[in-house]
């Protein structure tokens, strides 16, 4: 009855497990190493694979050897000549939800420094943030953030989010967070002066940012160095060339993403 040792050899390769089409943007495991990302087309026999950060890698096709949406499936290549409804992704590489509305607006909320934080993160995120039903309200700088924070009485299904310029070791912005303590709070930030430093400097057309002296206001001293005359025309300019989360740095990404999912999950 028991003829065959259930433990031995590769489990995952006898069990049956469907098959499924590497559709372009498909995003799937490499259950092996652990690797997610978008098929972005196939070399050599293999699917290729790209992650949120652009980084390819090359993974066979083998049985049960990918995992979408936590289930094993194995990857075949897309039928010559069928067509198919190709997925959306939207603008955080998220895969799109048809036909369901934006949410009525929840309690909680995500807080970023100015207009120009929030415009770039609904450039990206806003998408996901509507289908959550998730508000992003600008400040004018975080100097009475604990006041802030207080006046807004955050609780486990009223969180709050916020996302701080400058968040490095040692500066003032470091000091002012270290004194929000409240567990349905979530502060991150990134380590960039301004958001648009977050900005992939050759998406506008920089090999990098220029290295402004302290004591000089950045975003005059930016225009300066580029030759703009006003920071709003840079802004115009900064802003048209983000569409997705490929235009912005890493570290932006994943404060971003850890704040979405910090005031999506609510407390009964």
């Amino acid at each position: 009855m028991y003829g065959e040792d259930v433990l031995a050899g590769d489990w995952r390769r006898r069990k049956v497990t469907p098959e499924v089409e590497a559709e372009p943007d498909l995003v799937v495991e490499d259950a092996d190493s652990g690797f997610c990302g978008a098929v972005a087309g196939f070399e050599l026999g293999a699917v290729v694979l790209e992650d949120r950060n652009g980084r390819r890698r090359n993974f066979p096709l083998a049985p049960a050897a990918f995992l979408l949406d936590g289930r094993p499936v194995t990857l075949v290549r897309p039928v010559a000549g069928r067509i198919k409804k190709q997925r959306r992704v939207t603008a955080s590489g998220s895969i799109a939800v048809d036909d369901v509305k934006a949410q009525v607006a929840k309690a909680s909320r995500i807080w970023v420094e100015g207009i120009h934080d929030a415009a770039l993160v609904e450039r990206i995120w806003g998408d996901d943030l509507r289908i959550e039903g998730i508000v992003v309200e600008p400040l004018d700088g975080i100097d009475d953030l604990t006041g802030a924070v207080a006046a807004f009485r955050p609780g486990p299904a009223r969180r709050l989010g916020v996302l701080v310029d400058h968040l490095v070791p040692g500066s003032k912005e470091s000091r002012i967070v270290a004194r929000v303590t409240d567990p349905n709070v979530l502060v991150t930030g990134h380590p960039y002066v301004d958001i648009w430093q977050a900005v992939r400097p050759e998406r506008v057309g920089l090999r990098a940012w220029p290295v402004i002296p302290p004591g000089r206001p950045w975003k005059e001293g930016v225009c300066a160095a580029v030759g703009v005359r006003e920071p709003a025309d840079m802004w115009r300019r900064v802003l048209a060339s983000v569409s997705s989360y490929k235009d912005v740095e890493t570290p932006l990404i994943n404060s971003m993403e850890r704040l979405i999912d910090f005031v999506t999950v609510f407390e009964d």
